[in-house]
């Protein structure tokens, strides 16, 4: 059998140095602020930060050429005729809107919804840190509205559409002789109501049921999942949520009537139709 091997005893100077070392570690880790001021150690940070980006950007726009393309022609429109790239989102939500609900009430709402958003967060939780498990809701919402919506529309204005403001997938070639034979109609004249009253009628049940049963989930999903933030939210700042939350949802809903089944209105009336 082996010999069992003894173990040698730790020198008490050894023994001092590693009370020492514990001891020190403790006393430092209590001279360590729990917070520490935004300036300068956060804000120092991201100075030096934004000052790698920019000489980034400024390197890689001497070593690389811009495409330029001719000068500008007023006799010769091209064709598709995009705007700049952040206004791509608000032309592409002109293909499923009235020009002025996609071009003036949307953006005021996108405007008045981040406006308000100070105003209805009532989780006090994840301020001055980042967290995920405590801000779910609030962060799945920039997301969904930001990410899901809003670049992807630009995407899709960029990259997807083409002559003629078709769609076009990516490795299709841009046919400006391209023809599509689609026609588009509304989701009254599926049911067969014909006349302006009726369509009206029928319109503002299809969008009044949406807002109600849109309401009565969110309000089922904030007092089974969210019940703390519910309870700490008045009417008023459940009612704004939920009608921007709703809003926001009914984006995609009417861009899939469109892209799919071509239906280009829901409700129709003489001033306005949607």
């Amino acid at each position: 059998m082996a010999e069992a091997q003894t173990l040698k005893p730790i020198p008490k100077d050894q023994e001092q140095v590693k009370v020492d070392s514990a001891t020190r570690r403790a006393a430092v880790d209590v001279q360590l602020p729990d917070k520490v001021h935004t300036w300068p150690y956060l804000v120092r940070a991201e100075f030096i930060s934004g000052c790698v980006m920019i000489l980034a950007l400024l390197i890689w726009s001497i070593v690389i050429d811009a495409p330029l393309e001719e000068p500008s022609n007023p006799s010769k429109t091209p064709n598709p005729s995009k705007a700049p790239w952040y206004f791509l989102g608000l032309q592409e939500m002109l293909v499923y809107f009235d020009p002025w609900i996609a071009g003036v009430v949307m953006p005021t709402l996108i405007i008045v919804g981040l406006m308000v958003i100070p105003y209805i967060d009532t989780n006090p939780m994840g301020s001055g840190y980042y967290t995920w498990k405590q801000r779910r809701f609030s962060i799945s919402t920039f997301l969904f509205g930001f990410i899901i919506l809003w670049v992807s529309m630009i995407i899709i204005g960029t990259f997807i559409r083409g002559p003629g403001w078709q769609w076009f997938w990516p490795g299709q070639t841009w046919d400006h002789n391209r023809l599509i034979y689609e026609v588009n109609r509304d989701l009254p004249d599926i049911f067969g109501i014909t006349s302006n009253l009726g369509k009206g009628i029928f319109g503002a049940i299809v969008v009044g049921g949406y807002f109600a049963l849109g309401g009565f989930g969110m309000f089922s999903l904030f007092r089974r999942y969210m019940a703390k933030d519910f309870a700490r939210m008045s009417i008023l700042q459940f009612a704004i949520t939920q009608t921007f939350v709703l809003i926001m949802v009914a984006l995609p809903l009417k861009m899939l009537l469109r892209l799919l089944w071509h239906i280009k209105y829901v409700w129709i009336t003489p001033w306005f139709n949607v």
